[in-house]
C-alpha cells in the first residue's frame, strides 16, 4: 500500500457503511411510500405502482442470470441460482413474478397489461434497464453489492403488508409475493454480504461496494419519483402512460 492509498475498513466499519446507506437512502422514506403507508393513495395510484413495479420484478431474474454467468465459482453459482427459482418458479410452483401478477390483478388491472408493459412510465423502463446494464458491466463485486438493498427490505415489507391489509383490504388477496420475500430476502442478503466482506480486500473495493449500493438505492428512488410526479403531484402521466380511471 502506498502512502496515498487509504487502509481497508475493519469488517465492522465496512458493514456499518452499508447500514448507514440504507438508513439514509433506502426508499422506505420516499413520499410515495409514506402516502401508501398512511392509507392516502387511491386505487388508481396503487394500480400505477403495481404496474410499474412489475416491470422491475420481471427483470430481476434477467439481472441475476447475467450476474450468475459472470462467475467462475461453482459455490457462488449454486447459492445465487436460488434467486432465479425464487422469481421464476419451478416445477409448477409459482415464483415472485407470478405472485406479483396476482397483486396486479388484486388492484383490478388485467395481468396481460403488466406482462406487455402497457402504460409503464418511461422513467421506469430507463431505470430498470440501467440496473440490468450496471450488473452486466460493472465489476462482479459491485454487481453483487447492488443487491444489498435486501438488507433493509424485510422491515419495509412487514410494514407494507400490515398497512395494505389495514387501508386497502381489497388488495389482501394479492400479498403472497411479500409473504415469500420475508424469508427469501434476508437469506439472500446474508449470503451476499458475507461474500462481499470476504472479497472486498482493499479500501478501493470497499468504497466501490458502498457506491454500488448507493446506485441501487438511487434507482429505486428514481422509480418512485416518476410515480409521484405522474400520479400524485402534479399528477401528469406522460403520453402513452397508464391513466387511472378516476383521473380520466
Amino acid at each position: 500500500m502506498n502512502q496515498t492509498e487509504k487502509p481497508p475498513l475493519s469488517e465492522a466499519d465496512f458493514i456499518a457503511g452499508f447500514t448507514a446507506i440504507g438508513e439514509e437512502r433506502y426508499h422506505h422514506q420516499h413520499p410515495f411510500h409514506v402516502l401508501m403507508h398512511e392509507g392516502s393513495l387511491t386505487r388508481g395510484q396503487l394500480q400505477a405502482w403495481a404496474l410499474n413495479r412489475y416491470y422491475y420484478q420481471s427483470h430481476i431474474p434477467i439481472k441475476d442470470a447475467n450476474l450468475l454467468a459472470r462467475s467462475d465459482d461453482p459455490v457462488f453459482r449454486i447459492a445465487w441460482r436460488k434467486r432465479l427459482i425464487d422469481h421464476d418458479g419451478e416445477h409448477g410452483k409459482p415464483g415472485g413474478i407470478e405472485k406479483w401478477l396476482h397483486l396486479v390483478e388484486a388492484t383490478g388491472l388485467p395481468r396481460i397489461q403488466a406482462i406487455r408493459g402497457d402504460g409503464i412510465l418511461p422513467a421506469t423502463r430507463y431505470a430498470v434497464e440501467a440496473y440490468v446494464h450496471f450488473v452486466s458491466h460493472a465489476s462482479h463485486l459491485e454487481a453483487v453489492a447492488s443487491s444489498l438493498t435486501e438488507l433493509f427490505s424485510k422491515r419495509l415489507i412487514t410494514l407494507r403488508m400490515d398497512r395494505l391489509r389495514e387501508f386497502y383490504p381489497w388488495m389482501s388477496k394479492g400479498l403472497d409475493y411479500f409473504e415469500g420475500r420475508l424469508t427469501q430476502a434476508p437469506e439472500d442478503a446474508e449470503f451476499a454480504l458475507s461474500w462481499i466482506v470476504k472479497n472486498a480486500r482493499t479500501r478501493e473495493e470497499q468504497d466501490a461496494a458502498h457506491n454500488a449500493l448507493r446506485m441501487k438505492c438511487d434507482i429505486l428512488w428514481a422509480m418512485l419519483d416518476a410515480l409521484y410526479f405522474a400520479y400524485v403531484q402534479p399528477g401528469w402521466p406522460p403520453p402513452g402512460a397508464f391513466k387511472p380511471e378516476e383521473a380520466s
